[in-house]
């Protein structure tokens, strides 16, 4: 993670977060894009995804889609005041705002989700809701018997695909070649390998990690197809597996991406919805993350339930 600290920077957000439109937030009409030697639209870069902009809107702003530029300023000092606050009884706390990337993308919508129009992630299905429920049983009553029963982050295995910006570490490096894109996402070092050549996704009973991504381009806009993700896969606490996930990548000035993922899983959610956020390219650094080495929180989090189960018996 980054070891800049941004808690100095919180008294200038309300000159940092002055922003606009979100149609405009991330174009520029001015500007044409370069392409590679090849032919394509140059997608290359480090570009960052860091933003306060919650994925969902807040009940408080349900019916409104943009704030003003003074109320996107509080929402990011409230939000990394947060950070800094006591940690509730019973918490071991969390990193502090110095810990944090600042928000580049500072938009005044009230949530990345653009669709449904509520801004809201649609209701589960029935057949969801009882995944659901039983996996919530589950990890109530085996929340540690082992590290199988930890999520895949925590276990270093994967951040996964699809994901929305974290609060650090939200980078990711583009790389192209004519048959062939590459996302390196900096959380947890993963990458995966966008093919171009046309060929289909392989059969259904080969399941990876991030899934299996193929894209095409339909004008300057490059749009992945991803399928065939792992039944161990989440996003957002619920499995994947069933999941078609199409992302769009266009770039819309010298450091500007505009990117939509449009997520339908007709077994998980009762209709499809989309999110939106811009992508600011930073010239980087990608940092390490050396998630297995020293991951003492693993070995704390079971020792910490065979002491409950010795206090229990």
């Amino acid at each position: 993670m980054r070891h800049a600290s941004v808690a100095a920077l919180i008294p200038a957000l309300a000159v940092v977060l002055v922003a606009a439109p979100a149609a405009a937030q991330d174009a520029d009409a001015d500007w044409t894009p370069t392409r590679t030697p090849w032919g394509h639209p140059d997608l290359q870069g480090i570009w960052d995804q860091t933003t306060g902009t919650p994925l969902e809107r807040a009940a408080e702003v349900a019916d409104r889609e943009f704030l003003t530029d003074e109320e996107a300023a509080e929402r990011e000092r409230v939000r990394f005041a947060a950070f800094d606050a006591a940690p509730r009884q019973g918490s071991p706390g969390n990193y502090g705002s110095q810990w944090r990337d600042g928000s580049r993308n500072a938009l005044t919508r009230t949530s990345l989700i653009v669709d449904p129009p509520d801004g809201r992630i649609p209701p589960l299905t029935p057949a969801a809701e009882r995944r659901a429920a039983e996996n919530q049983a589950r990890r109530r009553d085996h929340p540690a018997d082992s590290w199988e029963d930890r999520n895949l982050w925590e276990r270093c295995i994967t951040r996964g695909t699809p994901r929305v910006p974290n609060n650090y570490n939200s980078n990711i490096l583009i790389l192209q070649t004519p048959d062939a894109v590459v996302l390196l996402n900096e959380m947890i070092n993963e990458t995966r390998v966008v093919s171009l050549d046309g060929s289909p996704h392989p059969a259904p009973g080969i399941r990876l990690w991030n899934g299996d991504s193929r894209g095409h381009w339909e004008g300057d806009t490059l749009v992945v197809e991803t399928t065939n993700f792992s039944p161990k896969q989440q996003f957002r606490g619920f499995p994947v597996d069933g999941l078609r996930l199409v992302e769009r990548f266009t770039r819309t000035g010298p450091d500007r991406m505009h990117y939509e993922m449009t997520l339908d899983d007709p077994t998980m959610y009762t209709r499809a919805w989309t999110v939106v956020l811009p992508m600011i390219e930073t010239g980087g650094p990608i940092f390490e993350y050396a998630c297995h080495e020293g991951n003492y929180g693993m070995e704390g989090i079971l020792a910490g339930h065979r002491a409950e189960e010795r206090e229990v018996r």
